[in-house]
């Protein structure tokens, strides 16, 4: 690190659990995040500003008039740009050095398990459930962290999916495809969400991010954590790994 790099991440490198060495392994990451709307946006703003290295940013969307109410990320100068251009442009007025790769497109097929396989993190900021399974599959045959969440009307979900650990749950172990397969998705445009869910929500998935690539605390694996903003309460559940998951199973035996 030069000398303008520990003056700007000189509150982490004090933090004994981060230092030096951590702060370096942020600088050195590559966060492959998909969605760049409400949950995307913290997510990526908060990523950015702690110095992760490169950051690989995938939304088809443009930015919407109704975005703005919740996709801090996006201005009312960004309405008709693509979410990716617009989210990689604030990234770039808090920290240029963080290298930004904007796709423009739905991530998907021999696409996704190449972003995926070259990721050393994966954020779900998505809002439907086949990407969601799409990417858990990914990270499954790849063995590599996913950090997952979701924001609904006043209630909002997170957990971490350590796919490296051998006893980890998937997100399949915890959302079985069949029991959602035949259920319309809720999306905010249909069902509406409260504006800072998407902010608690997302700075927690950023949050979770630093702690697996810094090697700090103790991530959300094997816990989904539960979140209601109407009554200001958060709930812990355990989850454990399905041995008989369709997606992980025999995951770590030889």
């Amino acid at each position: 690190m030069d000398d303008d790099q520990l003056t700007r991440y000189s509150r982490h490198i004090l933090l004994d659990e981060i230092g030096i060495d951590g702060q370096q392994r942020l600088l050195d990451c590559r966060v492959l995040l998909v969605g760049a709307g409400g949950l995307g946006s913290p997510v990526a703003l908060y990523l950015a500003s702690a110095g992760i290295g490169e950051l690989v940013v995938c939304d088809a969307d443009r930015v919407d008039l109704t975005n703005l109410q919740r996709q801090v990320a996006h201005t009312t100068q960004s309405i008709g740009m693509l979410k990716v251009d617009s989210i990689g442009r604030s990234m770039q007025a808090i920290n240029p050095a963080t290298h930004v790769v904007a796709l423009a497109r739905r991530l998907e097929g021999e696409a996704l398990l190449e972003r995926v396989a070259a990721a050393d993190v994966v954020v779900d900021a998505s809002d439907n459930f086949a990407t969601r399974y799409a990417l858990n599959a990914a990270c499954v045959r790849f063995r590599k962290p996913l950090v997952s969440g979701a924001a609904i009307r006043f209630d909002g979900q997170i957990s971490v999916f350590d796919l490296r650990l051998d006893d980890s749950p998937c997100y399949h172990c915890l959302f079985p495809q069949d029991a959602v397969a035949s259920e319309e998705e809720e999306r905010c445009a249909v069902m509406g969400v409260f504006a800072p869910l998407v902010g608690v929500i997302g700075a927690m998935q950023a949050g979770e991010v630093l702690k697996l690539v810094a090697g700090v605390g103790k991530p959300l694996s094997g816990r989904l954590l539960l979140f209601s903003a109407r009554e200001a309460d958060w709930r812990a559940v355990r989850v454990r790994r399905d041995p008989a998951c369709p997606v992980c199973a025999g995951r770590g035996q030889a």
